[in-house]
């Protein structure tokens, strides 16, 4: 390659998000887990002959384990770093890379 030539951007497969199943699975498992542990708790506070204090814990837990499983398993691919625009320009001025957005067919 010669020195006067623009260096090429190279994507390594380790740059890639995980697929979207992949994605899908990890918060389907994280949020089943999550109210596996409600299910218990609910259980326990029903079950347990226990002071009023650690009722009172396990009931809160089991209200409001919904709410943060809900909302954990709706952040799912937006996580993450935000896009690099510098490096998305370069990529455009290199008429050889595959263009990162889809043109219109007639315009």
């Amino acid at each position: 390659m010669k020195s006067w030539r623009r260096r090429r951007v190279v994507h390594q497969v380790t740059d890639a998000k995980p697929s979207l199943s992949e994605d899908i699975g990890r918060r389907e498992k994280r949020y089943l887990i999550q109210m596996g542990i409600r299910t218990i708790c609910l259980i326990l506070a029903v079950v347990v002959n226990a002071p009023w204090p650690v009722k009172a814990l396990l009931v809160a837990a089991a209200v409001f384990l919904p709410y943060i499983a809900v909302i954990g398993a709706n952040a799912g691919r937006e996580q993450g770093n935000s896009p690099d625009l510098s490096a998305m320009d370069e990529v455009e001025a290199n008429q050889n890379e595959i263009p990162r957005h889809r043109r219109e067919i007639g315009s």
